[in-house]
Order: structure tokens, then C-alpha cells, then sequence
């Protein structure tokens, strides 16, 4: 399975007869290729040439005017040429690069996929993901089909809930560890692939109430806890794990609270357990349908872990929440606590 994707770098010097030797005819050959003109012009400096491949590949190159530097930026089989290279992403280059192949891509979603480029800032935060060699259609698949998680919800609420967040740039830095979490697989699957959309809703939940969040805390036991939440005032900043129950349609706990229960249970004993204590874990029952939601809220169970907090996000932003132990945390207004 690919990563996300990533720029090469070569320090070598390119010409056009290189360049149609070394990367189009290599290429062409694997794949039947072209060698066209981008969408928008290279920046300064540098010359930009694009390859479109016959089965939907694609793949840019920029090489600077003085000859010091070359990008290459592609969901295909890199050529042998550039195999040795050093791999960067978007934030690791110089941003004329960056912006201009991401004006490129973002160009080529809103042909392929103008329901999801209509959200501008979700589409850019995710494009390492949505442009992978191995990850783009099954990524997009989810958007489309699975309203990113949510239940009983249509794709333009999932998509509007996550973009109204992420146009904050609270995550921005953050951007190409948190994408990834998505995962690059060729298949979709929704169960894996909403969890990862819970961090993103816990993420938000703590922004909301007014929080930092530093994703990928490393700990001592040799773990890493999904967040840390910074107060804008200075003081106490706790540590926060994400767990997402699958709701019991989904698995064999015959009740809502079992299968809380359940997913809280195998956190608890991995890696809560052996971090010591001192760690909020954020339960995530957004996949909960409106019914199973109830019986949970009804009844707030314990889940074997203090502190906690049990909440479900709906994508008109409301969040229902309930807390067990003494959490140290002021979620205030971003949640609705029965």
C-alpha cells in the first residue's frame, strides 16, 4: 500500500531530452503516456512539465531555471530515475512549489469530483490523501457514500460538519499527519475510516471550547496518545485519547451500552492502561443512530476508565455529551451535557 502522497526531490540537472528520455518514455512504457501542458503556468524559476497516464495516473515535474533542484509529485510508478531520492511533503518544500502543484490537483478534483472540491478547505487539507496512488478513489468513495461516519446523514451535511472545522486552521500544521490517518487503501472501509474521522470530531470538539490541540503525543510506554489540549490561559494541558464504538448493528454486542462498553474496554486495557493513568479518554458514538444513541444517554455508562467523556456529534454541530470522573477540561459551550 502507497503512503500519501509526497514530493521527490533530485539534485541532478534535467533537460527536455532528459526528461522525455528518463521519465516520459519510462512511463509511456509501463503505462502508455503523455507529456502535456499543466493548468497553470510554473512559478518563477522553474519550468513545469505533466504527464497524464492511460489508466489515470498522474504526475507533475518542476525543474529550476539554475539547474539546483527538480520536484516530482505523482500517484504512479516512480521512474527508476528518480529512485533515490528524498521523499517531502507540501509543507517541506518551497511553498511556490507546493502551491502550485496543489492549484494543479485542486484543478483536476474539480473536474473529477466537483461535489467535493466545492469545500474548499477540506479538499486541500486532504489532498495527499485524495490524489494517492493507492488511496484516491477508495478516500473519495467515503465522502461520497459513506457521509464520512455519520448515520442517517447526507453527504453535503458530513462534508459541511468537517469544513466549517477545518477552515479554523486549527489543524493546518498538523495537516499531513493528521490526513493520513485516513489511510491509502485501494478499499474502502467505512468502519476504519470513520474512526479516523473521529479524531477529527474530537479535535473539533476541543477547539470549540476554546483549546489548542498538538495531535500525536509520545509517551514513555513507547505509545502515542491522540492528543494533547493546550488551555489559552496557561494551565493544565491533558492528554486525550479517541475511541469509536461500532454501533450494534455492526458487531455482536446486542445493545448500544454493550458495545460502548466493549470498544471503551479494549482502550482501556492496551494503551490507557499501560500509559499509567492520567489520560481523558473521548468515547466517539456519532455512528449511533438516533435510537441507540438514547439508550446510551439514558442509562451513561461507566466505561472503565476516569476520566471520560461519552459524547455524539450530529453534522449540525450539536453534541450531546455526558462525563465520568473529574475530567480537566472545560469543554463549556461546545457541548450539550445531559
Amino acid at each position: 500500500m502507497a503512503s500519501p502522497l509526497r514530493f521527490r526531490r533530485s539534485t541532478e540537472r534535467w533537460t527536455d531530452d532528459r526528461i522525455k528520455r528518463d521519465l516520459l518514455a519510462s512511463l509511456d512504457e509501463t503505462f502508455g503516456a503523455q507529456l502535456l501542458t499543466p493548468h497553470y503556468a510554473a512559478p518563477a524559476g522553474y519550468e513545469a512539465s505533466r504527464f497524464e497516464m492511460d489508466n489515470g495516473d498522474l504526475a507533475l515535474f518542476l525543474r529550476a531555471d539554475d539547474g539546483e533542484a527538480a520536484f516530482w509529485l505523482g500517484n504512479t510508478e516512480t521512474p527508476s530515475a528518480l529512485w533515490r531520492t528524498e521523499k517531502y511533503t507540501f509543507d517541506e518544500v518551497p511553498y511556490p512549489v507546493a502551491r502550485w502543484a496543489q492549484r494543479e490537483l485542486l484543478a483536476d478534483l474539480e473536474v473529477e469530483a466537483p461535489w467535493l472540491a466545492a469545500y474548499d478547505h477540506l479538499s486541500w487539507f486532504f489532498l495527499p490523501v485524495l490524489f494517492s496512488k493507492d488511496g484516491r478513489h477508495s478516500s473519495r468513495e467515503f465522502f461520497r457514500d459513506h457521509a464520512m461516519g455519520f448515520p442517517d446523514a447526507d453527504r453535503d451535511e458530513a462534508l459541511g460538519f468537517y469544513e466549517e472545522f477545518l477552515s479554523t486552521g486549527a489543524l493546518d500544521d498538523h495537516r499531513y499527519e493528521m490526513a493520513s490517518k485516513l489511510g491509502t487503501s485501494p478499499q474502502v472501509d467505512p468502519v476504519r475510516m470513520a474512526s479516523a474521522m473521529s479524531e477529527f470530531t474530537a479535535a473539533k470538539l476541543l477547539v470549540d471550547a476554546g483549546y489548542a490541540v498538538t495531535p500525536e503525543i509520545a509517551v514513555t510506554t513507547g505509545h502515542s496518545l491522540d492528543f494533547r489540549a493546550e488551555s489559552p490561559n496557561g494551565g493544565e494541558s491533558p492528554l486525550v485519547e479517541v475511541t469509536r464504538p461500532r454501533p450494534p448493528t455492526r458487531r455482536q454486542a446486542s445493545t448500544p451500552v454493550a458495545a460502548l462498553r466493549e470498544t471503551a474496554e479494549t482502550k482501556v486495557s492496551g494503551q490507557l492502561d499501560k500509559h499509567g493513568g492520567g489520560a481523558v479518554l473521548f468515547v466517539d458514538c456519532s455512528s449511533f443512530r438516533d435510537d441507540e444513541w438514547a439508550a446510551v444517554a439514558g442509562e451513561r455508562p461507566d466505561v472503565r476508565h476516569r476520566p471520560a467523556v461519552v459524547f455524539r456529534a450530529r453534522p449540525s454541530g450539536r453534541v450531546e455529551a455526558y462525563s465520568k470522573g473529574s475530567v480537566p477540561l472545560d469543554l463549556g459551550g461546545a457541548v450539550e451535557w445531559i
